[in-house]
C-alpha cells in the first residue's frame, strides 16, 4: 500500500503574498469543481467515452503553471482537464468539448482526452501513454533552432516511464540541450498497476539523472513546493542549462477512469491520502498564516460555482457539428502562405540540362530548400557525418552545419515524434528513416500523432512534415530491410504518400511536399538511387496529386509505381516488339490516388494489369482494382489482373528473392496471357 512515507519532504513554506495565495487556491478549487461537475455529467450520460479525472493532483498543474509564460508551450496526457483550465482554456470550452459540441475547444473532435487550444499554446492531451514526449522535445528543439528563449512543458504520468519514448526522448533532449521541462505526475499507479510492480527502480527522478538531466522530486500535494521547484527549473532552462525534470509525487483520489471498477487498491489507502488533500492542506496553511478568512473561502466557492454553472449552460446550449463537415480537418485548409515553404515560381524547362542521379536529385531538392527557407532542416540517424545510409545527404553537414543537418541516435520513434513537434512549432522538418522496415518503430508517432492531430484539434494544429524512407527488395538484404509498407501508410487518412520513380520526380515531388501543410511520406526505392537522367538546369517543383502516363498505348493499361514502374516500362517495350501496345501509368502518389487518370486509361484500353511489389492481400493493387470495379466496370473487357509480391517475408537467397518480386519477364507473361484470353 502506498503511504505518505514515500513522499519527499516538503520544503519549509516561504512567505507568500495574500493575493497570490488566493489565486493559487482559486485555481485549485476551479479544477476540483470542474472534475466534480464532469463526474456528475458523465453519470447522467451527458459525457461518454473515456474520462480521466484529476481530483487530488490539482497542486501539480497549478504550481507548475505559475512559472510558465504565455509564450511557453504545454503538452499533457489524457488526464488534462486541470492543465487546460489553469492554462486559460475556459471551463465552458472544456465541457463543450467533452459533450462533443462544436463550441468545444477542439470542435468536439477530441473529447475529454484531447483538449487543444491555440491561443494558450496548449498542444493537447495525448491518449497514447508517452506518445507526446518526443513531440515535446521537437517543439523545444524548434525554439532552440530559432533562438527563442521559451520553454516546452510536458506533463506525463508514472506509467509513461516504462515506455520506450520516455527513454528515447530524455536522451534526445539531453543530447540537444533542448529547453524542455519534463513533469512526471507520479500518482503511484499506472492504470491499475502500482509503481512497485511496473518499475524496477521506483525513484523516477533517478531515471532522468541517468541521462544527465537535472532532476528533483517534490511533494506534489504541496502547491508551493511545486511552484518553487518549477520556478527553479524554468530559470535553469532559460539560462541555457538544458532540459529539467520534476517528479511530482501526488495521488489521484478517483479511479483511473470512469470505466474503472477500482478493485486494485484499498479504500483505506485512498482515505489516508485524502488526509493530505492539496486544497485542504493549503487552506490550513493560509489560515495559520492569517492570510485567508472563511469569507474568502465562501467567496471563492461562489465564484467557482457560478463559473461551473455558466460552463454547463454553455455546453448544453452548444450545437452539434453538421454531419456534412465529417471530412473536414483530415487535411489542412486555409493555411496562411507565410506558414508554408515558398515554392519557386515555375519556369518553362530550360534547354540546358545536366545529368544527375536519383540520389543527387533528392539531395539537390533538400539543399535548395535549406538555402531558401531557414525553417527547413534534415534530421535522422546518420544523416550527418556518415552522409546517410544511402549517401543521399553526403556533404550536407559540411555545407550547412549541424543546426540544419541533425544526426540522431537510432531512436526512430523519438526523432520522428520530434519532427512532428518541430513542425507544429513553426519549422519545416525533413525526417529520414533509413528503411521503411525501421519506420515501424515510429508507427505510433506517424499514425497516432502526425495523421490525427489536425483532426483531433478541430483544425487548430497542422503538421507540415516530410518523412523520407528507402523501400523495396532486390538488394539481398533479407526480410527486415526489404519490405514494401507504403500501402500500410496509404491506408491512413491524414497522410499523403508519394512514391517517385524517376529522377525528375525525386527532385520535384520532394520540393512540392515541403510546401504541403500536411505530413507527407516519401518512399524511395533504394534500387533507384543510382538511376541517371538529364534534367533541365532550372528543374523545379512537380505535382504531388497526379499520376503520370509514362507511355501511351491502346491494348492494355499497366499501372505501377516505384521500381515496378521501371520494370513495367521495360516490359512494355518488349511487348511492343511483339505487337502489343501497352499504356503505362505511374501512380507517383499513393494517397491521394488519381482516379481520373486511371479511369481515363481504362476507358481507352479496356484491360488493366496492376503491378505492385507489395503483398497481394490488402495492397494498393487491391484498392485500385476495387476502384476500377466501382467506377469503370462497364469499360472492362475482362477482369482486372494483379501481379504482386509473393506472400512471404522477403527471402535472402537470390533466386527466391527474385521470384518473390514482379520481374520484367513476369509482367510480359501476364500481359500476354490477358491479350490471348481477352
Amino acid at each position: 500500500m502506498k503511504t505518505m512515507t514515500q513522499e519527499v519532504k516538503a520544503r519549509d513554506k516561504p512567505m507568500i503574498e495574500r493575493d497570490h495565495a488566493l489565486h493559487l487556491l482559486h485555481e485549485m478549487v476551479r479544477i476540483r469543481r470542474l472534475e466534480e461537475k464532469s463526474y456528475e455529467l458523465y453519470s447522467k450520460g451527458k459525457i461518454r467515452g473515456f474520462m480521466h479525472l484529476y481530483d487530488g493532483e490539482e497542486a501539480v498543474a497549478v504550481g507548475v503553471m505559475q512559472a510558465l509564460t504565455p509564450d511557453d508551450a504545454i503538452l499533457a496526457t489524457y488526464r488534462e482537464h486541470g492543465h487546460a483550465l489553469v492554462r486559460g482554456v475556459s471551463a465552458g470550452a472544456i465541457l463543450a468539448e467533452m459533450y462533443g459540441k462544436q463550441e468545444g475547444c477542439a470542435r468536439g473532435r477530441g473529447g475529454s482526452m484531447h483538449l487543444f487550444d491555440k491561443a494558450t499554446r496548449f498542444y493537447g492531451g495525448n491518449a497514447i501513454v508517452g506518445g507526446h514526449l518526443p513531440m515535446a522535445v521537437g517543439m523545444a528543439l524548434a525554439d532552440k533552432l530559432r533562438g527563442l528563449n521559451r520553454v516546452t512543458c510536458c506533463f506525463f504520468g508514472d506509467g509513461a516511464v516504462a515506455e520506450g519514448e520516455f527513454h528515447e526522448s530524455l536522451n534526445l533532449a539531453a543530447l540537444w540541450k533542448a529547453p524542455v521541462l519534463f513533469v512526471c505526475e507520479n500518482n503511484f499507479y499506472c492504470m491499475g498497476t502500482s509503481l512497485e510492480f511496473h518499475q524496477s527502480e521506483p525513484d523516477i527522478a533517478k531515471k532522468a539523472a541517468a541521462y544527465r538531466i537535472e532532476s528533483r522530486a517534490v511533494d506534489g500535494m504541496d502547491v508551493l513546493a511545486v511552484e518553487q521547484a518549477t520556478h527553479e527549473a524554468v530559470e535553469r532552462i532559460k539560462a541555457g542549462a538544458g532540459p529539467q525534470f520534476i517528479e511530482a509525487r501526488t495521488y489521484r483520489f478517483r479511479a483511473h477512469s470512469m470505466f474503472d471498477a477500482e478493485l486494485y487498491r484499498d479504500k483505506s489507502e485512498v482515505q489516508e491520502w485524502r488526509q493530505h488533500d492539496p486544497i485542504t492542506r493549503f487552506v490550513d496553511l493560509l489560515k495559520q498564516e492569517g492570510l485567508i478568512s472563511d469569507e474568502d473561502l465562501e467567496d471563492i466557492e461562489q465564484q467557482v460555482q457560478a463559473e461551473m454553472e455558466e460552463a454547463v449552460a454553455f455546453a448544453e446550449a452548444g450545437a452539434w457539428e453538421p454531419v456534412e463537415d465529417l471530412e473536414r480537418f483530415v487535411y489542412a485548409e486555409n493555411i496562411p502562405p507565410e506558414e508554408l515553404y515558398p515554392l519557386p515560381t515555375p519556369e518553362p524547362p530550360a534547354a540546358e540540362t545536366r545529368e544527375i542521379t536519383y540520389r543527387e536529385a533528392v539531395r539537390e531538392a533538400m539543399s535548395a530548400a535549406i538555402k531558401r527557407d531557414a525553417r527547413v532542416f534534415l534530421m535522422g540517424a546518420d544523416v550527418g557525418r556518415y552522409g546517410g545510409c544511402f549517401a543521399v545527404s553526403k556533404g550536407m553537414l559540411q555545407e550547412f552545419g549541424d543546426q540544419r543537418i541533425i544526426g540522431t541516435p537510432l531512436s526512430e520513434s523519438a526523432y520522428t515524434g520530434a519532427g512532428i513537434g518541430a513542425a507544429m512549432n513553426g519549422m519545416l522538418p525533413i525526417v529520414e528513416i533509413m528503411t521503411c522496415n525501421f519506420s515501424l518503430l515510429a508507427l505510433d508517432q506517424i499514425i497516432n500523432n502526425a495523421a490525427t492531430i489536425l483532426h483531433m484539434s478541430g483544425g487548430l494544429f497542422h503538421v507540415p512534415l516530410v518523412i523520407r524512407m528507402a523501400t523495396g527488395g532486390g538488394k539481398r538484404l533479407g526480410a527486415q530491410h526489404s519490405h514494401t509498407f507504403d500501402g500500410w501508410y496509404a491506408h491512413t487518412p491524414g497522410l499523403k504518400v508519394l512514391a517517385p520513380a524517376t529522377v525528375e520526380d525525386a527532385r520535384g515531388m520532394l520540393e512540392s511536399a515541403l510546401a504541403d501543410p500536411n505530413p507527407v511520406l516519401i518512399f524511395e526505392n533504394s534500387l533507384l538511387y543510382n538511376m541517371k537522367a538529364d534534367l533541365p538546369v532550372n528543374a523545379g517543383p512537380l505535382p504531388i496529386d497526379k499520376a503520370a502516363v509514362r507511355r501511351a498505348g491502346n491494348d492494355v493499361t499497366i499501372i505501377a509505381y516505384g521500381m515496378a514502374l521501371v520494370k513495367s516500362l521495360e516490359a512494355a517495350e518488349k511487348l511492343a516488339a511483339e505487337g502489343i501496345d501497352c499504356e503505362v501509368i505511374d501512380l507517383r502518389t499513393l494517397r491521394p490516388l488519381d482516379d481520373a487518370t486511371i479511369m481515363a486509361s481504362v476507358a481507352k484500353t479496356h484491360r488493366v494489369l496492376i503491378v505492385d511489389e507489395d503483398w497481394r492481400s490488402g495492397s494498393i493493387a487491391a484498392e485500385i482494382s476495387a476502384r476500377i470495379m466501382e467506377q469503370a466496370f462497364y469499360e472492362l473487357d475482362q477482369p482486372v489482373e494483379r501481379l504482386c509480391g509473393a506472400e512471404v517475408p522477403m527471402p535472402y537467397a537470390p533466386q527466391l528473392e527474385d521470384a518473390s518480386i514482379p520481374q520484367v519477364e513476369s509482367i510480359v507473361a501476364a500481359v500476354k496471357g490477358m491479350v490471348q484470353h481477352g
